[in-house]
């Protein structure tokens, strides 16, 4: 499929404007991985109009994808961890251009997994996490016990992701296998939740109190780079956090992990007046 392929790429390849070119090829045709593709052609361009462009073709009995994607949104998916397939992709695939060494630096980078974007991306799992938590007690609380058990679920993929970065480690499509050599317990956890005979609100409460409890000691590590933000000023408005270039990162969990870090006194509300007898503007800072 290669020697198919190769005057598309070739093509490619000429332009200015195109940074690598990388073949992944699983040999696997059921493989999610690549979208039950046989091929996958990845390229990664300086700019683009469109961030990112798929074109697909057929050949005899084989499918193959073209994916042109700009290095803004590569660096975003990679940043934010919301295309893993990417990074699987970088990881494993076969180098057939590359300017400069970008695609070999990146995959360099990729491996040493620098702890700047570890603490970014605990961040965002630890507030994706306490989001799911929170959302499935309430439900648990109301006995909406199904619900529960599917947020509860969520819940412990963002812990397991969050174990397996904090151990400098980029989160696989089988996380759950990383997570059996990194960290047993949150694998034991998942196993008697879905394997356990227990009636499904009494597996629900041992489980809330279980995760209750890896929470509070993934929070230091888990809240590091939001209190970093919040600390390089005096004081914020939630807008403003929100607006901040890393702090945007964190979309509609932000509001849940502000309040979160409130209840557990890592972030103090200051109250401003305004015009309104009563009312105040609500400020955060951090605590110390």
């Amino acid at each position: 499929m290669e020697d198919i392929l190769r005057p598309i790429y070739q093509e490619r390849a000429s332009h200015a404007n195109t940074l690598g070119v990388l073949l992944i090829d699983y040999k696997n045709k059921l493989n999610s991985i690549t979208d039950t593709f046989d091929v996958i052609l990845f390229i990664v361009v300086k700019d683009a109009e469109q961030p990112v462009y798929i074109k697909h073709y057929t050949y005899k009995d084989q499918k193959a994808g073209l994916h042109i994607v700009d290095q803004d949104q590569l660096k975003e998916w990679i940043l934010l961890g919301t295309n893993r397939r990417v990074i699987d992709w970088f990881l494993n695939g076969k180098i057939l251009f590359d300017r400069n060494e970008y695609i070999a630096d990146l995959k360099t980078e990729l491996k040493d997994f620098p702890f700047y974007g570890r603490k970014v991306k605990m961040g965002l799992e630890f507030a994706k996490l306490i989001r799911r938590y929170v959302d499935g007690k309430v439900f648990f609380e109301d006995k909406h016990y199904l619900d529960a058990y599917n947020h509860i679920i969520h819940s412990l993929h963002h812990l397991a992701r969050l174990s397996v970065i904090e151990n400098g480690f980029h989160p696989e499509v089988t996380v759950w296998n990383q997570v059996k050599q990194i960290e047993p317990e949150i694998y034991k956890l998942y196993e008697e939740l879905v394997n356990s005979d227990e009636n499904i609100d009494k597996r629900l409460e041992l489980l809330f109190l279980a995760i209750e409890f890896l929470i509070s000691s993934k929070m230091k590590i888990g809240s590091e780079h939001l209190l970093k933000i919040i600390k390089s000023k005096e004081q914020w408005s939630f807008q403003e956090i929100l607006d901040h270039p890393e702090g945007k990162y964190y979309s509609v969990d932000l509001a849940m992990l502000i309040e979160y870090l409130t209840q557990r006194s890592l972030i103090n509300i200051v109250n401003v007046e305004t015009k309104g007898q009563g009312v105040y503007h609500r400020y955060y800072q951090v605590n110390g």
